[in-house]
């Protein structure tokens, strides 16, 4: 099976070099969690985009780091091919930065993270009021699954 991804960025925000690199890395978390036939949207964008998404949509006027948009349906293409369309993951590239340091990690494990992280989120996942907290162990079913994949994918370099 399959899984398609579709990755864009903030208009006039400059592309960065890593954003081939992105989809690959999907490609590899999205089955070792084993979902097929998804497709999945990814924006990157600035801290003023994801805060005026963030209050219109969740009622916090300030930036996050990333935002997930459940879609949920079915759809047959013009192949006649069957898609989930999971939703979209918006990645704010002014907090990435932000959140590595503060997380005591590199850029590229931030942003596996974050991808991560909206990934399962789109898949009907969610972790309530726990947090990933440096050193101790999550016991949320999400956080716990999103740390054991990401240590399987810890060599693996975007940024």
């Amino acid at each position: 099976m399959a899984n398609r991804f579709f990755i864009s960025m903030e208009e006039g925000l400059q592309e960065p070099e890593w954003i081939s690199r992105v989809e690959p890395y999907m490609n590899l978390v999205i089955n070792e969690i084993g979902y097929d036939d998804e497709e999945v949207s990814i924006m990157f964008c600035s801290d003023p985009f994801i805060q005026s998404l963030n209050k219109q949509y969740r009622e916090i006027d300030n930036p996050t780091d990333v935002l997930s948009f459940e879609n949920g349906e079915e759809y047959t293409d013009e192949d006649g091919e069957k898609w989930f369309s999971a939703g979209d993951i918006i990645i704010s590239l002014d907090t990435l930065p932000k959140n590595a340091e503060y997380f005591g990690v590199s850029e590229n494990d931030e942003l596996k993270r974050l991808l991560l992280h909206g990934l399962l989120h789109l898949n009907g996942y969610d972790h309530g009021d726990e947090h990933v907290e440096s050193g101790i162990e999550p016991k949320d079913e999400m956080l716990a699954l999103q740390e054991k994949t990401l240590k399987k994918f810890a060599e693996y370099k975007i940024i």
